[in-house]
């Protein structure tokens, strides 16, 4: 894990979704060469023939971009494919349900995070196969706003998503924090804008997140910590 510019007090959290909530390299890959398999399909090549084209796709511009990385709904747009297009593949083609379980700690954690922040998710799936994701984790309920490539047509890093995703709330961006896997992706572009940002390499260091964030800007106990509160007062009173 590592930090970038955390402010002294954030309200917002702004959650990557695939390799940040969950940890599952296979369903990563998958939604991924999913779409690459069904591009070299329409195009009448072999599947390795479309993987290699993304691939050198990938390479070039990230040559040419001192190293940043593209999303896959970007890249397809260079190929003629429109984010409409790529919007109805995934669609269809992603299946959490074949590769995700409901995972317990991460919803305990997100629970308790849930009572200081406010919890959005930001992802260049749509909306709809993104939501499926988290109800496969079993965080759906938790998250206040789920922001995808259908909401803005726009593939992350887009500032109209991360606009979007402040503005939802009533904050500012320098009151929120973006967590996702990819700097180029996730971090970046938040960190310009003013936000906070953590890199994480998946749910293992999202479970980690109570420990380190920086408390909200206005933050009302639980009644668990307003109990334990009041036990110290008394204690220090007697």
């Amino acid at each position: 894990m590592k930090t970038y510019n955390l402010p002294q007090h954030a309200s917002c959290l702004i959650f990557d979704i695939d390799s940040t909530l969950y940890t599952c390299p296979a369903y990563a890959a998958e939604q991924i060469d999913c779409q690459v398999r069904h591009f070299a399909d329409l195009r009448g090549i072999s599947h390795e023939e479309g993987r290699a084209l993304v691939a050198e796709f990938r390479k070039t511009y990230a040559d040419e971009h001192e190293g940043k990385r593209i999303s896959l709904g970007n890249l397809f747009t260079h190929f003629g494919i429109s984010i409409e297009e790529s919007i109805a593949w995934r669609t269809a083609l992603v299946h959490p349900e074949d590769y995700l379980k409901r995972d317990e700690k991460m919803i305990s954690v997100l629970t308790e995070l849930k009572e200081k922040y406010h919890l959005i998710c930001l992802t260049n799936n749509p909306v709809a196969p993104a939501v499926k994701t988290l109800e496969v984790i079993g965080i759906d309920h938790l998250i206040e706003k789920t922001i995808g490539l259908d909401t803005c047509m726009k593939s992350k890093p887009a500032r109209e998503m991360l606009t979007l995703a402040a503005e939802s709330t009533g904050l500012s961006p320098r009151e929120c924090i973006s967590i996702g896997d990819r700097y180029d992706i996730d971090l970046a572009l938040p960190l310009d804008m003013g936000m906070g940002g953590i890199l994480v390499s998946g749910a293992e260091e999202v479970y980690e997140l109570p420990g380190i964030l920086p408390p909200p800007a206005s933050f009302t106990p639980s009644t668990t910590e307003k109990d334990l509160l009041l036990e110290t007062l008394i204690a220090f009173l007697a």
